[in-house]
């Protein structure tokens, strides 16, 4: 009864988790990401230091994204392997 609990708890809060980073992930590629007809390509080469907000958008984009895939992996553990 204790592991169903716990199984259940895990489910929910990591479900939780996965669609809070989806929706985050969302806003970050809406509100920070280059728009179109910028000189992004010019720069390609030295974003970090002639774009910080380019890289502060990577940067974001990989937390949120990577958030999403440990969640989803921890919904398969605890949804099969359990």
């Amino acid at each position: 009864m204790i592991i169903m609990d716990v199984r259940a708890g895990i489910i929910t809060v990591s479900g939780l988790v996965f669609l809070g980073s989806i929706i985050t992930h969302l806003i970050v590629w809406i509100r920070m990401r280059p728009r179109p007809g910028s000189d992004f390509d010019e720069t390609y080469y030295e974003l970090e230091e002639q774009r910080p907000d380019y890289a502060r958008y990577q940067k974001a984009s990989r937390i949120t994204f990577s958030i999403a895939v440990v969640s989803v992996l921890v919904l398969f553990t605890a949804t099969f392997v359990f």
